[in-house]
């Protein structure tokens, strides 16, 4: 969420940093409700002060003996009382109302995140790994014979409908291996703390990390006012929610493997086929709270984080920063990691590694105290995939494909299934 004291001091700088995002200048309006809110507020302390003037003059008409003055003044500390309870409700229905005209607006964008439309302008800052050459036409991951009875879509459609998958024998274990893999790589190396979070949560904790209002579509809300979570970044980053922490508290980075929930509205007859856009799938989440002067430094370093795990399992990949047209609602600035998806001839997102800036932290009302004293700041928060598990697991079954229908397993998962280095084109592990 904005400061609304920023827009103040500078109107055209916020709607210059809404027209960044396609949104048209929006100060204005912005601050004609914050005036009438001010407004509201300076009539109801007025009339609150009125009110208490009044009253201590009623004791001293009735010691008078000033029965008319006491009875004017009773009257209008009566009228004054009314008069505070009308300003005071209509202050909070129109601060409620700015609240929800900023929680629509998107985070203003780095200053060098690239203008663009959509992921065509997207910019590629690295890439690592050549892609595998074959001497066959390699097929997508959901037609490969070692998959063949792993892979049941018809059962998970009779189970739930479409977009769900049920795994099965050596594809269940990979799955489970790859998630694992990464949990320990993060844990090991790169110094996350393992965290385990509920994958139902409160109507606020969506409010804190930006998926409502807007994007209520897009997730699922059980019948008792729980949502699913899209990802453990909504847990994890709200961990702090409410908060003020003490400057030594921080970096936190959390990593959590989770079931994740969405509904994939609006991407009808999109990535039908396999197992590329589910309505459930696992991820493991990567999240950093972070001193506002340290998160684009921590940013590289989880862009990092999620590299590593690709760079481990021998797959190639390219990693983009998104422009302005394609950079998430919430996010300061982003990185988009593409794995290389040979059944496809196509880099395909595996994560994105954001920053958030204070945005989630507005939300959350999340602070930190400077250790040098002073008043408190709000937090910095960042999010990155690392990695989604369903992808990277298509990732290294195409990856991996060899002519007989067979798959070759990357090295570092054979602690992880038992020493094994393939899934033979029977579907085994040997």
């Amino acid at each position: 969420m904005h400061d609304i004291r920023a827009i103040r001091e500078n109107p055209a700088a916020f709607d210059a940093a809404m027209a960044r995002r396609g949104v048209e200048a929006m100060s204005s309006a912005v601050l004609a409700l914050d005036e009438k809110r001010r407004g509201a507020i300076h009539a109801a302390e007025e009339a609150q002060a009125e009110q208490n003037k009044a009253s201590r003059a009623v004791g001293a008409a009735k010691a008078s003996g000033d029965e008319a003055e006491f009875e004017r003044l009773r009257a209008l500390v009566a009228e004054k009382k009314a008069e505070v309870a009308d300003m005071q409700a209509r202050g909070k229905t129109l601060d409620a109302e700015l609240t929800e005209m900023l929680m629509a607006l998107p985070n203003h964008l780095h200053d060098d995140v690239p203008d663009g439309a959509d992921e065509e302008d997207n910019v590629e800052l690295r890439r690592w790994g050549t892609p595998r050459e074959f001497d066959f036409a390699p097929k997508e991951h959901y037609e490969l014979a070692a998959v063949r009875d792993g892979l049941d879509f018809e059962t998970a459609a009779k189970l739930s409908g479409s977009r769900f998958v049920v795994m099965s024998g050596a594809v269940a274990r990979l799955h489970r291996a790859l998630a694992q893999f990464m949990l320990e790589l993060h844990i090991e190396e790169h110094g996350l703390t393992e965290t385990w979070t509920p994958v139902l949560v409160r109507e606020e904790m969506m409010y804190g990390t930006g998926q409502l209002p807007k994007f209520g579509e897009d997730s699922y809300r059980t019948t008792n006012g729980w949502w699913l979570v899209p990802t453990a970044e909504v847990t994890l980053t709200n961990i702090v929610n409410g908060l003020t922490v003490e400057e030594g508290y921080l970096p936190r980075r959390y990593v959590a493997h989770t079931q994740c929930f969405r509904s994939e509205a609006g991407s009808a007859g999109k990535d039908t086929a396999g197992m590329l856009r589910q309505h459930q799938f696992e991820k493991v989440e990567m999240v950093s709270i972070t001193h506002p002067d340290a998160s684009m430094d921590e940013h590289a370093r989880m862009t990092r984080c999620a590299e590593t795990v690709l760079e481990r399992l021998g797959l190639a990949y390219r990693t983009m920063v998104l422009c302005s047209g394609d950079t998430g609602f919430g996010m300061l600035k982003t990185h988009d990691i593409e794995v290389w998806l040979p059944g496809q001839n196509a880099y395909r997102e595996i994560s994105s590694c954001s920053v958030a800036g204070d945005f989630q932290a507005r939300r959350m009302n999340a602070r930190m105290k400077p250790a040098g004293g002073g008043k408190p700041v709000f937090l910095h928060t960042l999010n990155g995939s690392g990695l989604a598990v369903g992808r990277c697991l298509i990732a290294v079954l195409e990856n991996g494909q060899q002519a007989d229908g067979s798959v070759t397993l990357p090295d570092a998962l054979q602690p992880f299934i038992g020493g094994k280095t393939r899934i033979t084109a029977d579907g085994d592990l040997a």
